[in-house]
């Protein structure tokens, strides 16, 4: 097939399956209905220390997680979510929300968008031992 004709078509299809994915909705972040969604994906990703609290973010984006072993999050990673402990973070208040840097190769930003209130809350609440 002449290049001319392959690289439209193929433009053409990734667009199309790009279209097709936002019109059935599989395009939009992840969310944390309730607490036992939030502990599942925490589960999901350590399932051998489980959640003893857990604490939503206002628009169902974030939860913070403690465990016996320390503090967690758990945030959206595009249509997934993902956890992390909190051990060794730097924890800095943004204007509209936190930044968390981790000593995580794999993570070692998280940007969470919170109302000023919990952006007040939050860090206070890791602070406290688990």
């Amino acid at each position: 097939m002449p290049l001319g004709i392959l690289v439209p078509l193929v433009i053409a299809g990734i667009a199309g399956i790009a279209v097709l994915l936002h019109i059935l909705g599989l395009s939009r972040p992840a969310t944390l209905a309730s607490e036992d969604a939030a502990r599942t994906a925490w589960l999901d990703e350590f399932p051998d220390d489980p959640a003893l609290r857990i604490v939503l973010s206002h628009d169902h984006t974030a939860a913070l997680i403690e465990t016996g072993d320390g503090h967690g999050i758990v945030w959206p990673m595009g249509a997934d979510t993902t956890a992390r402990y909190l051990t060794g973070a730097r924890i800095d208040r943004t204007a509209k929300g936190l930044r968390i840097d981790l000593p995580d190769y794999t993570a070692p930003r998280i940007r969470l968008r919170l109302a000023p209130d919990e952006a007040e809350l939050w860090p206070h609440l890791m602070e406290t031992p688990a």
